[in-house]
C-alpha cells in the first residue's frame, strides 16, 4: 500500500507567498541600514554674561556749556554840545513860472479831422429793409414785390445764359443736376464774392461765369444807408439720356 500524503504538509504550495514576505523584510532592513546616521558628541559650554561692568562705564563729556559775558555798558552821553557852523553855500533853484503873460500870443492848433472808416455791413436778403433792385423791377411797389421780381429776373437770366449741354460734354450721367450759387451785391450795386458748389468743377465754373454777367443793380439799403446784400439761388437742370 502507498502511504497517504497530507495536503497540509506540502511546503511548495505557498512558496511564492513566503518569497514575497521575505523579500519585503530584506528590503525594509536594507533601507533602515542605509538611512541610519550617527552624530559626534558636541561639547556645550555654558557661560554667563555679566553686564555690571558695562553699566558702570563712564560716559565722556563732549560739550561744555559756556556762559557768554555780559554786554559792555553804553558810552556816556557828552556833557557839552558843540555847534558847527555850516560854511557850504547852497545854491537856490529858481523855478520859472509856466503862466503866460498878457502880451504873449497864443497860437491855436487846428484840429485835424479823422475820417471814420465805415465797415461794410451785410444784411441778409430775407430781412433787409430795402432790397437791391434788379433792372426792370423799379416800378414794383413794396419790398416783398421787389424781392419776388429779383428772384424771377435772376432765374430767367441764368436760364438764358447757362450752357446746359455742358453736362453731357463732361460725361455726367443722366438725371437732375443741382448747383448752389451764392454772391453779394455790394454798396455800389456790383456783383462780388461769387461762389458755386455742384457735382462737377466744370459746372461750378460755368455757374460763376453766368453770375458774373449779371447787370449792375441798385444797392440795398438798411435804415437809409447802402449795405452789402448776400444772395443765393440754386441752378437746377435735367440731363437727358
Amino acid at each position: 500500500m502507498e502511504p497517504k500524503k497530507n495536503p497540509k504538509s506540502d511546503v511548495s504550495r505557498n512558496s511564492s507567498l513566503y518569497f514575497a514576505v521575505g523579500l519585503a523584510l530584506m528590503l525594509c532592513i536594507t533601507y533602515m541600514a542605509i538611512n541610519y546616521k550617527t552624530y559626534d558628541p558636541i561639547d556645550v559650554i555654558a557661560d554667563s554674561l555679566n553686564l555690571d561692568d558695562d553699566l558702570d562705564e563712564e560716559v565722556p563729556i563732549t560739550e561744555q556749556l559756556v556762559t557768554p559775558p555780559p554786554p559792555p555798558p553804553p558810552p556816556p552821553a557828552p556833557e557839552i554840545i558843540e555847534v558847527v557852523e555850516d560854511e557850504v553855500e547852497v545854491e537856490e533853484t529858481v523855478i520859472e513860472s509856466t503862466e503866460t503873460e498878457m502880451e504873449t500870443e497864443i497860437v491855436e492848433v487846428e484840429e485835424v479831422e479823422v475820417a471814420e472808416v465805415e465797415e461794410d455791413l451785410e444784411v441778409p436778403f430775407s430781412v433787409i429793409e430795402n432790397v437791391a433792385v434788379f433792372p426792370g423791377c423799379e416800378k414794383k411797389k413794396g419790398n416783398a414785390a421787389k424781392k419776388a421780381c429779383m428772384n424771377e429776373k435772376v432765374n430767367k437770366f441764368i436760364g438764358k445764359k447757362f450752357n446746359t449741354d455742358l453736362a453731357g460734354d463732361l460725361g455726367l450721367p443722366p438725371g437732375k443736376k443741382r448747383i448752389f450759387v451764392a454772391f453779394k451785391v455790394d454798396k455800389s450795386g456790383n456783383i462780388t464774392s461769387v461762389n458755386a458748389r455742384g457735382p462737377h468743377p466744370g459746372l461750378e465754373k460755368e455757374a460763376k461765369r453766368v453770375i458774373g454777367l449779371l447787370p449792375k443793380m441798385k444797392p440795398g439799403k438798411q435804415r437809409g444807408k447802402p449795405v452789402v446784400m448776400p444772395f443765393s439761388i440754386p441752378i437746377v437742370f435735367q440731363v437727358q439720356d
